[in-house]
């Protein structure tokens, strides 16, 4: 009886042989200057041909392989030039796979761009490839607009640094007698500087009723030697960051415009007296947070240490249609903050998250690391993370519980209600007691709680 079941086993666990699941698929080897496709080798015509990476090259790629009945290709991220062969090929209705070049690693022996794509071809026509993620095109043009707001934020605060250098290098110590040198009145000291002040008490004049720094202190540290090609990198400097700043501010428009031709999945939600009625630094120029509760449906600031740019960041990269992903762990996956454990022989070799680039993982780790001195729930999480894992595993793992809020928030709808430190505290003490109670009772003891000034000898 029991060398039947197990010969029932293994005939259930017999792996069956690999059959053609995509018969016209096509590979692409992605080159810089050209493109080679490999075709199936039923065709009668060539099979590989090489293609230019101009746009006329492209669109005859795109009607050469409707010409041969393709209607699904594979091909390796490199770079960004895979995005127009991309474009095209989806405008002609032939499905794009994106796959991870660590998965299609060509056979060992010669390597040419040839053997590529038809091994690319042959692996995918197998069904051997997996699809990397790809957001909507509606999330790709909103993607693209906030990268690129990224980047002019990454440049205006080069310039901040260019105009600190510049007023170090006079010792002009601005910076040490305020805490920034960009706030109100940083900005009227060094606009007045570049105009052709050099008395220090004028400029001290200038401070902020809420500058902790007396008048006589900033003139003081205003008192400088007046060098020309130091004065010149100032005013350059600051030129530069007032039109980073205009094409932030004019970035923010299109944002706002574009994010209104989103479809609504919630009602307008006014948040005017909850941002407290200002603009911070480097925060968007329109009322973001009711634009992301319109098109999601729900409210991601709630959650603890989301601020409205993580949230947008987090949207935009992956979009808000949670259903791309089957589970709340290929998410996770995904953004790489789950752990990918190398098993060996039955045994755990590395436990370590893939590693992977990705901006909403960062966000949500900037996030995470933010929770430090939180009086709440997740604060307390990170707190004992901390404690057992160490700093850096502490904040992956807190960026991991964040990714499964927002993940659970999208698709489900669900709201997030902070349970706060202490009863996030009381129900860990609930579950290692309970814990202890287990391990007891296999022993053959039974944990019993002491009464109030009972001392045991």
């Amino acid at each position: 009886m029991k060398n039947h079941t197990k010969k029932s086993k293994q005939k259930k666990g017999k792996r069956q042989p690999l059959s053609i699941v995509h018969p016209h698929a096509a590979g692409i080897d992605v080159g810089a200057h050209k493109h080679y496709v490999a075709i199936p080798a039923e065709c009668r015509d060539q099979t590989v041909r090489h293609f230019g990476c101009l746009t006329p090259d492209l669109h005859e790629m795109a009607k050469w392989l409707k010409q041969h009945r393709v209607d699904t290709v594979a091909m390796e991220s490199t770079g960004v030039y895979w995005i127009p062969i991309a474009q095209i090929l989806d405008h002609y209705g032939i499905e794009v796979n994106l796959v991870d070049a660590r998965a299609a690693k060509n056979v060992p022996g010669r390597k040419s761009d040839v053997q590529d794509c038809q091994w690319l071809q042959e692996l995918h026509s197998f069904g051997l490839l997996r699809a990397a993620f790809r957001p909507t095109n509606r999330m790709v043009v909103l993607r693209s607009y906030w990268r690129h707001r990224k980047e002019l934020v990454k440049a205006a605060a080069e310039q901040i640094h260019l105009m600190q250098k510049s007023l170090e290098l006079m010792n002009l110590q601005l910076h040490k007698v305020i805490s920034d040198i960009t706030g109100v009145t940083g900005m009227k000291i060094i606009r007045a500087i570049v105009s052709g002040q050099r008395d220090p008490l004028v400029l001290a004049k200038l401070r902020h009723r809420s500058i902790k720094s007396s008048e006589e202190t900033i003139a003081k540290a205003l008192t400088g030697d007046w060098r020309q090609e130091h004065l010149f990198t100032l005013e350059q400097a600051l030129e530069a960051y007032d039109f980073y700043h205009r094409q932030i501010a004019a970035c923010d428009q299109r944002i706002a415009c574009y994010m209104k031709t989103l479809p609504s999945k919630g009602d307008v939600k006014d948040t005017a007296r909850c941002s407290g009625g200002y603009r911070r630094k480097n925060q968007v120029h329109f009322d973001l947070r009711s634009e992301l509760h319109r098109i999601t449906g729900v409210d991601l600031t709630s959650i603890d240490s989301i601020d409205v740019l993580t949230a947008q960041t987090v949207i935009s990269e992956c979009g808000y249609d949670m259903s791309r992903f089957p589970t709340e762990a290929h998410y996770s996956s995904w953004l790489g903050l789950s752990p990918n454990n190398v098993i060996t022989g039955g045994k755990v070799r590395r436990r370590s998250t893939r590693k992977v680039y990705n901006r909403a993982a960062d966000a949500l780790r900037l996030a995470a690391q933010s929770l430090h001195r939180s009086k709440t729930a997740l604060g307390a999480y990170y707190r004992r993370m901390k404690g057992r894992l160490g700093p850096a595993k502490a904040i992956t793992a807190t960026a991991h519980k964040l990714a499964i809020l927002i993940y659970r928030m999208l698709k489900y709808g669900m709201e997030y209600v902070d349970r706060g430190q202490e009863a996030y505290e009381q129900q860990y003490q609930e579950r290692l007691l309970q814990s202890l109670r287990k391990r007891a009772k296999k022993m053959g003891y039974e944990i019993v709680a002491l009464e109030s000034g009972e001392v045991v000898s």
